[in-house]
């Protein structure tokens, strides 16, 4: 059972006008039509994301209800367009974080310097450090530098740091984080896991990950599986045991530097569905293992793991299930928690 409408925390979408915002709730939670109220459940993450026209004020007392609007809000997301003058925007945001935050004093303010896709690295930088310096300039002025905690984020729409900026926030709004970081570094040091995240697979967003550095790289390499085997069972249906040499052109330049196969067994008849399918292996030509196993319909491990490492993958298919078994008894154990809470 999931919280109510009214009950689950929200996060706003906020900034000026052609800053980007719709785009961003388009392409990460695939939202096609216009609405402005958007419920996201997806297993552990379960929350409503609120899209604001930027020209509205929502602190107008006489129009709006500010407690109504910003007193369950988790993260205020604020997108600035780094390819225009964002002196206005700053000015927005600066107004909306103090006048939030006298709402909400709990409330975590995320900046997203949208549109760095054509910027140089030296441009992309040059307007983060002058955005940071121009926001803790104005919070030392306003006496709440000790108070207001800001997070930035470099992101465009076109590659994968989005869907990293809002893996980062969505996080920070999941009560179980802690012990999924846990049970995963637990994984990874008995398994030989170099490293391991937990995706929704729906949005690509990774819910969770082990203590090691998130590289790029690898977190690329990992959303990248879910496409592609998501792909391959639309082709092929997932029972099929048929191998990927016919999958489809247009992603010809991922397929020819992986080698593809399915772990399902179909002898094994005690297997449910779900257990017959669960998991897909993509080896690399460099030697490394890609390992896709299915928590549920929307949560997925993925783990990157050294060749020799997969020598001994009698074991760590047996700890996989073990994380599996342990990740499904804490999401059942929060379930039961909510609906308590709620009576």
């Amino acid at each position: 059972m999931v919280a109510s409408p009214i009950d689950k925390p929200r996060i706003l979408l906020m900034g000026l006008q052609r800053s980007g915002k719709s785009s961003i709730q388009r392409v990460v939670f695939e939202s096609t039509t216009k609405i402005q109220k958007e419920d996201v459940t997806r297993s552990f993450i379960d929350f409503q994301i609120w899209d604001f026209p930027g020209q509205v004020n929502y602190f107008d007392d006489q129009a709006y209800d500010p407690r109504e609007i910003f007193d369950t809000v988790g993260s205020l997301i604020f997108v600035i367009d780094s390819q225009d003058d964002y002196t206005d925007a700053l000015n927005r945001l600066q107004y909306t974080i103090i006048k939030a935050y006298e709402v909400n004093p709990s409330i975590t303010f995320e900046i997203l310097i949208h549109k760095v896709d054509g910027l140089s690295e030296d441009y992309q930088d040059g307007n983060k450090i002058d955005i940071i310096k121009k926001m803790q300039e104005y919070l030392i002025d306003m006496e709440q530098e000790q108070n207001i905690q800001l997070f930035y984020h470099l992101t465009s729409i076109y590659d994968y740091s989005i869907y990293e900026a809002f893996s980062k926030i969505i996080q920070k709004l999941i009560r179980e984080l802690p012990a999924l970081e846990n049970l995963l570094n637990i994984l990874r040091t008995n398994s030989g896991i170099e490293k391991a995240y937990l995706f929704d697979t729906l949005t690509k967003i990774y819910i969770a990950t082990d203590s090691t550095p998130v590289e790029m790289d690898s977190y690329e390499l990992c959303s990248d599986m879910i496409d592609v085997v998501l792909d391959i069972e639309c082709i092929y249906g997932s029972q099929s045991g048929c191998g990927p040499v016919a999958h489809k052109s247009s992603e010809d330049e991922i397929i020819n530097n992986l080698k593809i196969r399915n772990n399902s067994n179909d002898t094994e008849s005690d297997q449910t569905m779900a257990d017959v399918d669960a998991s897909s292996i993509i080896k690399l030509n460099n030697g490394d293992v890609l390992y896709m196993r299915e928590i549920n319909s929307l949560l997925a491990l993925i783990c990157i793991i050294k060749s020799e490492n997969y020598e001994r993958h009698c074991l760590i298919d047996y700890n996989f299930q073990c994380f599996t078994d342990a990740v499904t008894e804490l999401f059942n154990f929060s379930q039961k928690k909510n609906v308590f809470n709620q009576d």
